[in-house]
């Protein structure tokens, strides 16, 4: 079997790539679609605006399309209920190891002869996730009249609890103990102050901000402005392209503005950032100055989160579940953690506004009016309190 190719770079053969698939609608396609990766591409293009989202769903149908030229030697168009049963098993062990999963610690690009679609077998929670986005895309396509039935509509759905909400946020003394290992993080060296900079910036946005990762990727340092309020005060803001492209205003508070001139100093910049200023919002370390990667700040977190959990572990016996837990904390739950302590300190329409929950205009009077409130709320309620200066 050849090793798998990202989906850009995947040769299908003409007897695979589902143009006379038995499962395609007789009917007539409401795409241009003639083959099974263009209608999947067509499907994917509805999230381009969503680049997170885009980058999850290209994710599981791109792996599913490799196994089924190079595992499954079949068509997407001509799979059947059970060809996806087969599918779910091998999600839960991708074999052959060398030609499905990447090696510890690679993170080859995706035009490398090295990448692979895996990272290892997906666990319980990864696997209801990449079956519910197929179930999606096969929905879809469906609808669009490109094919006559979803092999996934058979599966047995099994009912599951939702989780209690503690179980994704950090309560304040868990929060603590992530705060105390972003401070200790090692900064001797050049690189390591930089990094150590990086890190606290990166969460005081991530806390403070509420931000989304994929709005902090694609922000830059010229989304900071401020404006004299209805009430004749100054209060400085950040202007990001929130979930979908809509904008939002979140209130950059004096704790947060001391520590974007804290991390510019370091990085040699001016205090302020002018209009226009094109640089990230959090840079990589390396030249050229480029946004740093999603998979960075994950790994990033994960890093803090395990020294947090080291912490924790080394009291005693008595709390290796809490630590557990802290291990298990990703980026998303700072944003939950976030509003969840808000929520307890500021009235909730200023946690749905910081958050982007709900769309906010920037050019009514009276929207800056309520806007100046949320901006007061939040400075008053929400601090990150370093303890360094």
């Amino acid at each position: 079997m050849n090793a798998p190719a990202s989906l850009d770079q995947l040769m299908i053969p003409v007897h695979l790539d589902g143009s006379c698939g038995r499962n395609r609608a007789s009917s007539r396609s409401q795409l241009t679609a003639a083959d099974d990766r263009s209608a999947v591409l067509a499907w994917l293009a509805r999230y381009l605006d969503s680049p997170a989202t885009f980058a999850n769903y290209r994710k599981e149908v791109e792996r599913f399309l490799l196994w089924c030229v190079l595992q499954r030697g079949a068509a997407l168009s001509d799979l059947t209920h059970e060809d996806l049963l087969l599918y779910h098993r091998f999600l839960e062990n991708p074999q052959p190891a060398e030609h499905w999963v990447m090696g510890p610690g690679q993170k080859p690009a995706r035009n490398s002869p090295r990448w692979r679609p895996f990272a290892g077998p997906l666990g319980p929670s990864s696997l209801r996730q990449a079956l519910s986005i197929l179930n999606a895309m096969f929905s879809w396509l469906v609808r669009a009249g490109y094919l006559a039935g979803n092999p996934l509509a058979l599966s047995r759905r099994k009912h599951r609890q939702a989780a209690p909400r503690v179980s994704r946020f950090l309560p304040d003394e868990h929060w603590d103990l992530v705060k105390a290992a972003v401070e200790a993080m090692p900064a001797s060296t050049e690189r390591e102050r930089l990094r150590a900079s990086r890190c606290r910036w990166l969460f005081s946005l991530l806390y403070i901000g509420g931000l989304r990762v994929s709005e902090i990727c694609a922000a830059r340092m010229g989304g900071f402005f401020s404006r004299c309020g209805v009430d004749g005060r100054t209060r400085w803001w950040l202007e990001i392209a929130g979930k979908g492209n809509k904008p939002r205003l979140v209130p950059a508070t004096g704790e947060l503005m001391t520590e974007l001139v804290r991390y510019r100093n370091a990085l040699a910049l001016s205090s302020l950032p002018l209009e226009g200023d094109e640089t990230p919002l959090v840079m990589t370390l390396i030249a050229p100055i480029k946004p740093i990667a999603r998979s960075a700040i994950h790994e990033l977190v994960k890093e803090v989160m395990r020294a947090a959990a080291a912490a924790l572990r080394s009291r005693g016996s008595g709390f290796q579940a809490a630590a557990a837990h802290l291990e298990d904390a990703s980026t998303h739950w700072i944003r939950h953690t976030a509003a969840s302590h808000l929520s307890e300190k500021a009235d909730l329409k200023v946690v749905r506004d910081n958050l982007g929950h709900a769309n906010i205009s920037t050019t009514s009077i009276y929207l800056h009016a309520d806007d100046d409130a949320r901006h007061d709320a939040t400075v008053a309620a929400h601090r990150l309190r370093w303890r360094t200066p």
